[in-house]
């Protein structure tokens, strides 16, 4: 994982969801966003701030956090309209 919040992460990934465990709204984030990035072929991934002290200085107030391209697209819940809309293809 890394600490960097403009990175697309280590994997690659185009969205990244920032999180911890045991957040109910991160579980929530992280099944919107599944599903969106599933029925647009985009790879997504998980980090928690737990692991990372970076991440957690930056956006403790705020998980889940989600990224898009390496920029902040929404905090606490996601807009799963318009998250399909970001990585559907124009």
């Amino acid at each position: 994982m890394t600490s960097d919040p403009t990175s697309s992460g280590t994997s690659g990934a185009r969205v990244r969801v920032i999180g911890r465990e045991g957040c109910h709204l991160c579980a929530d984030a992280e099944v919107v966003v599944a599903r969106v990035c599933a029925e647009t072929n985009t790879d997504f991934e998980v980090c928690s701030i737990d692991n990372d002290p970076g991440l957690a200085d930056l956006y403790w107030e705020k998980i889940p956090v989600i990224l898009v391209d390496g920029a902040v697209f929404d905090f606490w819940r996601v807009n799963e309209e318009r998250l399909r809309g970001k990585l559907s293809p124009s």
